[in-house]
Parts: structure tokens; C-alpha cells; sequence
């Protein structure tokens, strides 16, 4: 497999007519440099099996390429399938290009277990897209995830209890898996620029800190972070059996949702289960 003599992705995207669409949340990313740094975020990729959304005109697919990886990209905008299919003539049985939306995608078959997640995903179905495979079934079918997401996305991720940022968001993904921000994207390196900062976030899973349901820590946080001002005591009075299970876990109904450690919410959930609500 060679990308030797590919024209460029500003000649390919003229070529194909392919302007980002604002309603697909598209933004296109075309330094080589900067997309090979993103490939290599997850490590070593030779061999290995590699699962993108929206890979557009196949910027970021070029440098999982260049790196050594296996492909499968999924893209719902039709525009963007003859280019990629262009890219596809020239990799082999490297890149498998599959037209769908994402969010519909069984990517556990699709891929298999042990897969990376890396994509710039386009930001109106990306914390969607995140939840929907922190919440799945654990051990994951994917090794690690490195994504694009808006900074304060990427900040909501990655927050500490009593930042600004903490919230739902965090609970998830830190309660069985490690995210950190690799590094930011200025908005000039795309086209057209978004009107905000972008982050590459990294995340591996881990042991979860309790084999609790996922729907309990999702309602817990729901009605926590719902209200996120008042004291947990009003937050959680319409969630049954909420303040039982804060008394079961030791937690003070006057605290707030935000000053809850990630462990605290786990407990709190862990009690809630226990209860049957």
C-alpha cells in the first residue's frame, strides 16, 4: 500500500465540491502534520484495527494509513464517498468505507473487540456518540478513544470535583475509564474555522470503581447535576429512594451535586441499586 501521488486534500475537496456542511457539524481538518499527531495519540498503530466517524474528505484517515493501521470509516454524507473510495483504490484491504449514520452503527460487529476509536467527530453527535460507548457493555469492544471535541467539551470530560466543568459528563467517563486532553487544535486549522477551540481527548478504559448498573449511576447524576446549585437533599427528592441511598453511602444531604467525588457518586448509585429503585 502506497499514498505516494495522492493530490492534496484542498485539491480533493475543490474537486468533489465537498464545503462543510454546518448542519453534519463538519469542519474540515487539513494539516498533515497536525493529523498525523493525532494518529499517533493512542500509540503505535501497525496492524491494528481502527474505527472513524465522519472522516469527510479522508484527512485524518490518510495519517491512520500512513501509520499502519486498519480502517473502517463510517460516513453518512454521500457527498464524500467518491473521494473516499478514491482513497480506498489505493490502500487495498486497508480502509473499508461504510455509508451510515454512526450513531445506528453496531460497531462492535462492525470492527470487533480491540479496536481504536479515532475520528474527529463531527460536534453534533460526538458527546452522544462518547456516552453511548462509555455506557455500553465493560470491558468495552474498543482499546482506547481519541477524539475531537469541542475544549469545553473536552474540559467536561476530564473535570475535577468542584470545577466549573464537573459534571454528568465526568461521572461517566471516569468511573471505569482514564481521560486525559492530549492537546488543543486552534479553530484556524480548520476549514472554515469553528467559532471555538478544539481538543483531542484521549481514554482508556479501567477496572470500573464498583460493578454498579449504568442506569443508576445515569439517573443519580441526571437528577444530581439537574439542579447542580441546590443541595443534594432538593436535587435528589424526585429521584426514588435518592436521599436513602445518600444516608446508605454516608454522604451529607446539605452537600452539592459538584463537591461529590466521582467514588461518592459510585457509592451513592451502588446504595440506590441495592435498594431496587
Amino acid at each position: 500500500m502506497t499514498l505516494d501521488g495522492l493530490p492534496p486534500l484542498r485539491a480533493v475537496i475543490a474537486a468533489h465540491g465537498l464545503a462543510a456542511k454546518k448542519s453534519l457539524g463538519q469542519n474540515f481538518l487539513l494539516d498533515g502534520n497536525l493529523l498525523d499527531r493525532i494518529a499517533r495519540v493512542p500509540g503505535p498503530l501497525a496492524g491494528a484495527r481502527v474505527y472513524e466517524v465522519g472522516p469527510g474528505p479522508g484527512g485524518l484517515t490518510r495519517a491512520l494509513l500512513r501509520a499502519g493501521a486498519r480502517v473502517t470509516a463510517v460516513e453518512r454524507d454521500a457527498r464524500t464517498l467518491p473521494a473516499l473510495a478514491e482513497l480506498a483504490a489505493v490502500t487495498g484491504d486497508h480502509l473499508t468505507v461504510v455509508a451510515g449514520d454512526a450513531m445506528a452503527q453496531d460497531e462492535a460487529a462492525l470492527v470487533g473487540a480491540g479496536a481504536h476509536v479515532v475520528a474527529n467527530l463531527p460536534y453534533n453527535i460526538g458527546t452522544a456518540l462518547l456516552i453511548r460507548w462509555l455506557t455500553g457493555p465493560w470491558p468495552p469492544w474498543w482499546a482506547s478513544v481519541t477524539c475531537m471535541f469541542q475544549k469545553e467539551v473536552a474540559e467536561r470530560i476530564v473535570a475535577a470535583p468542584g470545577s466549573v466543568a464537573y459534571g454528568r459528563l465526568a461521572v461517566l467517563a471516569q468511573w471505569r475509564s482514564r481521560p486525559r486532553i492530549a492537546f488543543e487544535v486552534p479553530r484556524q486549522a480548520f476549514v472554515p474555522p469553528p467559532s471555538v477551540t478544539s481538543a483531542v481527548v484521549h481514554i482508556v478504559p479501567t477496572a470500573p470503581l464498583a460493578a454498579i448498573p449504568v442506569a443508576a449511576l445515569e439517573r443519580l447524576t441526571a437528577a444530581a447535576f439537574g439542579q447542580r446549585r441546590k443541595m443534594l437533599r432538593a436535587s435528589l427528592r424526585a429521584l426514588p429512594g435518592g436521599i436513602d441511598a445518600l444516608t446508605a453511602a454516608g454522604i451529607d444531604p446539605a452537600r452539592r451535586a459538584e463537591t461529590l467525588s466521582v467514588a461518592e457518586f459510585v457509592a451513592v448509585a451502588a446504595a440506590l441499586s441495592a435498594s431496587g429503585a
